[in-house]
């Protein structure tokens, strides 16, 4: 079983996340013995487009938005990022578990279905495309990037956050998809509640021990 560092910085920008991801990136780059990282936090209103995305899923274009948007280097197209919703980065050697990206999409839809089955609920995939669906609503959304079999960015999870963020854009460029929030099945579920469920799942899927920080001394 290997060991990564959880970080969890709490409510944080996409711009300090990056910048969070990046460092931690490096470092395995860097040092091939490096200790791989988990990010879990939530972030600001904002929509993020990733490589290649289309403009054309922004329903009133980008002055239509009522967030700020960023350009991020992950696959996928337009989505919404508020608080209610868990971010998941894992920073990952994959040369450690095993070099497909293929196989990693598909662990981190199973991160969420192990969640959603902890909770009582009825999940799956849809052929053809990525993320995780309750019913006919798609709850969680996957996009990742790679560098010399290093991840970066990963899966947000809609939890209790408000839905209408989402109404400006084409979620994920999939016009026929409604959105969905697991509040919506477990009403009064919150963030807190649902973290330590998507942490040992990442765990499990990993074969990981994740280590928390050491405490700051006073």
């Amino acid at each position: 079983m290997g060991q990564a560092d959880l970080l969890q910085p709490g409510l944080i920008s996409i711009t300090e996340a990056l910048a969070l991801q990046q460092q931690r990136q490096r470092q395995l780059l860097l040092q091939s013995d490096g200790r791989e990282a988990v990010l879990l936090m939530q972030h600001p209103p904002c929509y993020t487009m990733g490589r290649g995305s289309s403009a054309a899923h922004l329903r009133r274009g980008v002055q239509g938005l009522p967030h700020p948007l960023h350009r991020i280097d992950r696959g996928g197209e337009v989505t919404h990022h508020c608080p209610g919703q868990l971010v998941l980065w894992p920073v990952l050697d994959l040369q450690r578990h095993t070099p497909d990206l293929h196989w990693y999409l598909r662990r981190l839809e199973a991160i969420v279905l192990e969640v959603l089955a902890a909770l009582g609920l009825s999940g799956g995939r849809q052929p053809g495309l990525t993320g995780v669906w309750c019913g006919s609503q798609k709850v969680a959304a996957v996009g990742i990037g790679c560098r010399r079999w290093i991840t970066r960015h990963g899966l947000s999870l809609n939890v209790n956050c408000s839905l209408r963020g989402f109404d400006p854009i084409v979620p994920c460029g999939l016009a026929n998809h409604g959105v969905g929030r697991l509040l919506d099945w477990r009403p009064g579920l919150t963030c807190a509640q649902v973290e330590p469920l998507l942490l040992a799942a990442v765990a499990r899927q990993f074969h990981l021990e994740l280590l928390l920080p050491d405490p700051v001394m006073g």
